[in-house]
């Protein structure tokens, strides 16, 4: 099969023919249909994790397609099911797949990361009863790409960390591809969502989404403050979707007293995992904060409800389609922070 293979960190991605992978005995073998190119395959790619990776590797981890093969113990599908690759996936056999937590897997099952992914032909998903999530004929291809990922993780960070209430001001510091994901979720369960970003484009998308203000942070003296007075004095939610000092800070700065503060925007290799809070403000404000990461596959049936039913549509956040041999140059423009909506690499 072909595939665009990552053999060195901040290069081209070389595409080449590699083996296609069998299924093991509990897992499918996935003809993929549509990848996004997400933010996380770029922190991958210019060795953010070190470590995280063994080399040559075939990134891509926001897929869905057709399942093409199956081994002896999968039960739940069948080959031509079309189906979702969350890429936060679990063995099944630890404490936390057993609470039902699954996306918090000690061993987990990461397609794109722990195993080779989406930037190819064919995928192979271990443990497939539990990882795999069937996509609605209702729902296409392009829309479901990006729900193995960023708009998953929003859904799960709104609905399942922070119980984004109806009514309630949400501020979303980063309008790329999670941010106008939060963006177009939380105004769906009835939010009043504020975008901040330096981006007009983005902005202009965010309003088309729901936000009902933005606030174009490189325009204004001080972003926050220009929150606390379009809410009246302070979110009940904030979102820092990019995962930089700067938006990370603002954000909880943002926040009305027992606020809630959720972080999806994950640092660069020069912040080494590690931003700094404003702790004496989480305190004289009882703030609370939360991370979101992926979402279990048994949760998806909400999320999908919606989607099937068009109040929510990840497709329009889907700004461009590229072939595969151009994933490469998406993923070394992701440093410039300008990437609009959600890249996806189409096969259909």
């Amino acid at each position: 099969m072909k595939a665009a293979v990552l053999e060195s960190y901040n290069a081209p991605l070389v595409v080449r023919d590699v083996p296609t992978p069998d299924p093991s005995r509990a897992g499918a073998v996935i003809k993929v249909a549509a990848n996004g190119i997400c933010r996380s395959d770029w922190h991958a790619w210019a060795e953010h994790w070190p470590g995280f990776l063994r080399l040559p590797h075939v990134l891509g981890h926001e897929m869905c397609g057709v399942v093409e093969a199956i081994g002896p113990e999968v039960s739940r599908f069948v080959p031509g099911q079309r189906v979702i690759v969350p890429f936060s996936g679990g063995d099944g056999s630890c404490p936390r797949c057993h609470g039902g937590l699954s996306h918090l897997c000690d061993s987990p099952v990461m397609p794109g990361f722990r195993s080779w992914g989406g930037f190819a032909e064919y995928v192979a998903v271990d443990k497939a009863d539990l990882n795999l999530v069937v996509l609605p004929e209702e729902v296409s291809f392009l829309a479901g790409a990006g729900m193995g990922c960023r708009f998953m993780t929003a859904f799960h960070g709104l609905t399942d960390r922070v119980h984004l209430g109806a009514g309630e001001w949400i501020v979303v510091y980063g309008c790329g591809g999670i941010g106008l994901s939060v963006v177009e979720i939380a105004n769906c369960l009835g939010a009043q969502v504020i975008a901040v970003d330096i981006g007009v484009e983005k902005l202009d998308l965010a309003r088309e989404l729901g936000a009902v203000a933005t606030v174009n942070a490189s325009e204004v003296d001080d972003p926050v403050s220009a929150v606390r007075e379009l809410t009246g004095g302070g979110a009940q939610v904030s979102v820092d979707a990019l995962g930089i000092q700067q938006t990370c800070e603002n954000a909880v700065r943002s926040l009305a007293k027992r606020g809630r503060h959720l972080q999806i925007g994950m640092t660069s290799g020069q912040a080494g995992g590690k931003l700094q809070v404003p702790i004496d403000d989480v305190i004289g404000g009882e703030l609370e904060i939360y991370g979101s990461k992926g979402m279990p596959a048994h949760h998806f049936a909400g999320m999908l409800r919606l989607v099937a039913a068009g109040r929510l549509d990840p497709g329009r956040l889907v700004t461009r389609t590229v072939a595969l041999e151009d994933a490469g140059g998406v993923l070394a423009s992701m440093g410039r922070f300008d990437t609009l909506g959600f890249t996806v690499i189409d096969r259909f």
